[in-house]
């Protein structure tokens, strides 16, 4: 077995300037780099979130909408997402299976795990998409737990910013950027790694979470296969 790993970035990562929609030069240029990783022998998982169509929580919260039923609807969004990224990963002229948590037959695959750690082994990307298929966990908890389901050796939260701070570095000029952070440091409110479910599910299996810029060209190959953490933080 190859090294495996899962790639988590949000919804938001593929959006337009206006923050909404999809940008397909954005798609391109992630496809691009999880084709570098494809290349060296990695095989790779990935979740996408939603909030580039729409949050549950914040479509729940004037009290209209139902916060399970806009939990689903947020759970559609990645399945959105999903199937763009499928198609500008298969653009790149690369294997990939999209399953989703919730059964969309004419769509996807429904998730099953051992489907899907058979596709890894064959050299195809998979993408993990609806979440956990139930309301009130996170895409950040469907990562992780995809994550362990696969049993990668780390998962990558990717997002606009090389690492973890103290506190927000574009807002505090003396932010520290914290390299190695333990799972009960994570949990602090001031530190926003993921979710606190995320990070309790990963402290609970063991799982490294590394979060770093996906939009620095090579940073995801380098870090996973030159092991350059510099670029990075790492919660364990």
């Amino acid at each position: 077995m190859g090294q495996r790993v899962l790639v988590k970035f949000s919804g938001e990562a593929l959006a337009t300037e206006n923050g909404f929609g999809i940008d397909t030069a954005i798609l391109k240029f992630i496809a691009k780099e999880i084709k570098d990783l494809v290349e060296h022998g990695i095989e790779v998982g990935i979740v996408i979130g939603g909030g580039n169509i729409i949050r549950g929580v914040s479509a729940a919260q004037d009290g209209i909408i139902k916060r399970t039923s806009g939990d689903y609807m947020g759970m559609l969004a990645t399945v959105i997402n999903a199937v763009a990224m499928q198609e500008a990963l298969e653009y790149m002229g690369l294997a990939v299976r999209l399953q989703s948590a919730i059964k969309m037959e004419q769509i996807c695959e429904t998730f099953i795990v051992r489907r899907a750690i058979r596709h890894l082994e064959k050299g195809r990307i998979v993408i993990f998409a609806a979440g956990t298929g139930n309301p009130f966990f996170t895409t950040d908890t469907a990562a992780t737990l995809r994550a362990i389901e696969i049993k990668s050796s780390m998962i990558i939260k990717a997002t606009k910013v090389d690492g973890v701070y103290d506190k927000d570095p574009n807002i505090f000029s003396d932010a520290k950027k914290l390299n190695v952070i333990s799972y009960d440091d994570a949990l602090q409110d001031n530190i926003k790694v993921m979710d606190d479910t995320s990070i309790a599910l990963a402290k609970d299996n063991s799982l490294p979470i590394v979060v770093c810029n996906m939009f620095k060209k090579g940073n995801l190959l380098s870090i996973i296969k030159d092991n350059n953490m510099t670029q990075c933080s790492v919660v364990k």
